[in-house]
């Protein structure tokens, strides 16, 4: 059995960003109806990558991946999805001989965040009114 190998050619084009971005996806709400959900934070591992950004000024790719103990490669993915969302910058330089990948938030994604928990605050104060 012979594997296909994909080109260029025979791949299907990246959505465009403003489907990642919760400014584009949020709608306003009616009466009764709350905001829609920033489903590319929502996911567990790159909320943690957002939260920890945001209190910090930069943090290291080892870093991150310490601190929310996950792998190479699930933190390259996820991290890949929050730069072309625009809620992160990626950094890449050289420590003498060895390169350095650092990450910060952008004001986007702060505001992506900001939004995100003002929402969770409001459907945790909704549940406890009931």
């Amino acid at each position: 059995m012979v594997a296909k190998r994909t080109t260029a050619a025979h791949t299907p084009a990246p959505a465009p960003l403003e489907s990642h971005r919760s400014e584009a996806a949020t709608t306003q709400a009616g009466p009764g109806q709350a905001p829609e959900l920033d489903r590319l934070i929502h996911e567990r591992m790159r909320l943690g990558i957002v939260s920890a950004l945001a209190v910090n000024e930069a943090l290291s790719f080892n870093d991150l991946k310490e601190l929310l103990r996950t792998t190479d490669g699930n933190l390259s993915v996820h991290a890949r999805k929050l730069e072309e969302a625009e809620y992160i910058t990626c950094i890449k330089s050289f420590e003498g001989r060895v390169p350095k990948t650092e990450y910060q938030l952008t004001e986007s994604g702060r505001r992506a965040l900001d939004r995100y928990l003002d929402h969770m605050e409001a459907l945790i104060q909704a549940t406890r009114k009931r």
